[in-house]
């Protein structure tokens, strides 16, 4: 997604969550310092390498979800790229998955990610003001390929085509990068694992914004953007909001 027409969206979760784009502008530095020069080259094309032409699965990290059952897929979508949302890596590798690329912030089991990257995942790892000591930790374990992004501005060392969360910015990515479908799996906006009291309203305002986001690219694209569901069934994405009006 254009960042022009990206940008309108992530001010206003900005504006939620009190995100300062000066911290934005630290974490980003921090990153573009501790990426291998190899890593700051191209970081889109070197997805769209990947990607493009290919039926995408991102893998979200719903309760419950595990890993997607790919071989259940049609003969017909065999020609497919795996991306995990961050923790989502854990449950790829455990399911026998290496995902082809690999989307994080750093705030989940990050040593399945260092895994994943040795055996071929290209990882994207996002800076944001809250995630310089990881960034700090973590980057300078990964082995293999890297790329950067952050919630800036696009330029050549960090890219932005969209998304908040780990898993809508694999979305975003994956239709940038030229996919021919995005299949969503692992994906629940009204459920969180559990976690700290404190803390579940404001993920519950995440996954809000998520749902809000993943719509927005729904009706930018012409990439079908489909919801795997635990039952196997496929059925085109629609957040709960654009179904509600659907209805009126």
């Amino acid at each position: 997604m254009e960042y022009a027409r990206w940008a309108p969206q992530y001010e206003r979760i900005a504006q939620k969550f009190g995100f300062r784009i000066s911290r934005e502008r630290e974490a980003a530095a921090v990153l573009r310092e501790l990426l291998p020069d190899a890593a700051k080259q191209e970081p889109l094309r070197r997805a769209a390498a990947r990607i493009a032409g290919r039926v995408a699965i991102v893998v979200g990290l719903a309760p419950e979800a595990g890993a997607p059952p790919i071989d259940r897929l049609p003969a017909s979508m065999r020609g497919r790229v795996v991306l995990a949302a961050d923790g989502a890596a854990e449950r790829c590798l455990g399911a026998g998955i290496v995902p082809d690329l690999v989307v994080t912030d750093l705030d989940g089991p990050v040593a399945s990610e260092v895994t994943a990257n040795a055996r071929g995942a290209l990882v994207v790892v996002h800076a944001h003001g809250d995630n310089v000591p990881a960034l700090r930790e973590w980057v300078p374990e990964f082995s293999g390929e890297l790329a950067g992004s952050w919630a800036g501005p696009p330029h050549e060392a960090l890219l932005n085509v969209g998304g908040f969360t780990d898993g809508e910015r694999a979305a975003f990515l994956a239709d940038d990068c030229g996919a021919s479908e995005i299949l969503l799996w692992g994906f629940d906006f009204h459920r969180v694992g559990e976690t700290a009291p404190s803390d579940r309203d404001r993920k519950l305002a995440k996954l809000r914004f998520a749902e809000e986001d993943l719509e927005l690219l729904r009706t930018s694209t012409r990439t079908p953007l489909v919801e795997w569901r635990r039952d196997g069934s496929r059925r085109p994405f629609h957040s709960a909001g654009a179904a509600a009006r659907s209805t009126q």
